[in-house]
């Protein structure tokens, strides 16, 4: 049967690399030290606005690699 733990690690740097991703969007977001904060005492709509353009980012980039690098 499958292990259904979606914090499994699968690739190790990958973790490293959404964490940077998450930094990077909020800063586009006007979210200034997001990586200091405590996320708890932050509003459930701005975390949850930073997770979901971070979505937003991965689905445009894996589209972008489905098409041979080239942009719509």
């Amino acid at each position: 049967m499958a292990n259904n733990n979606s914090n499994e690690v699968l690739v190790s740097s990958a973790r490293n690399a959404l964490e940077q991703l998450k930094f990077e969007t909020a800063a586009e977001l006007g979210i200034p030290n997001y990586n200091q904060q405590y996320k708890g005492d932050l509003p459930s709509r701005v975390n949850g606005s930073v997770g979901g353009y971070m979505v937003k980012k991965m689905i445009a980039l894996a589209e972008q690699q489905l098409n041979g690098g080239t942009t719509r």
